[in-house]
């Protein structure tokens, strides 16, 4: 055997990331880091954690299914999955050789830096990749998104149609806070 057979047996294996995050709504910033891993990668888990620290707006279903409603024929380099737990421990048993976290500013670098190196140090066979997201998409977050739909603000073009859809029904739904009285 010689020193390079281990990286040839290795370029022929699926090149396999795993994209976690609550896409509670995706927005078309998540997309975007979703394409762009595709050129990087040959297949992209997207993986909608359950977040006992977090309260969705919408059901672990309901993100799921407005994730795989963004690759219509079901791209087969896209797989769409729930995960709890132990993110690279997830990654791992997936045969995945990184995790991708998108980055808007360099706010988010803090955190994420913590994260990656937790995350290097529980699995070494794992990865991080920063994608920065691209700058059409630099404002947006889903809290924003939420925040302004729930306001009846206009999102369209900041999340996909469908989920436009879903956040005016979410919040439609919703009762109207009854206006203070004026003295």
């Amino acid at each position: 055997m010689t020193a390079y057979e281990p990286f040839i047996a290795e370029a022929t294996q699926d090149r396999v990331a795993v994209y976690p995050g609550t896409f509670d709504p995706i927005t078309m910033g998540h997309l975007d880091i979703i394409q762009r891993a595709l050129h990087l990668f040959d297949r992209v888990i997207v993986a909608v954690a359950k977040n006992p620290a977090k309260t969705p707006t919408f059901s672990l279903e309901e993100r799921l299914a407005m994730i795989r409603a963004c690759f219509p024929g079901g791209d087969p380099r896209v797989e769409v999955a729930s995960v709890e737990g132990l993110l690279v421990d997830y990654a791992y048993r997936r045969g995945a050789k990184a995790l991708i976290r998108g980055m808007r500013a360099i706010s988010d670098f803090e955190f994420e830096f913590q994260m990656a190196l937790m995350n290097r140090r529980l699995e070494r066979e794992v990865e991080t990749v920063f994608l920065m997201t691209a700058f059409r998409w630099i404002y947006i977050s889903s809290s924003i998104i939420k925040d302004a739909a729930r306001h009846g603000g206009d999102v369209s073009g900041l999340v996909p149609d469908h989920v436009c859809e879903r956040l005016r029904e979410k919040f439609m739904k919703a009762p109207a806070a009854e206006p203070e009285p004026r003295p």
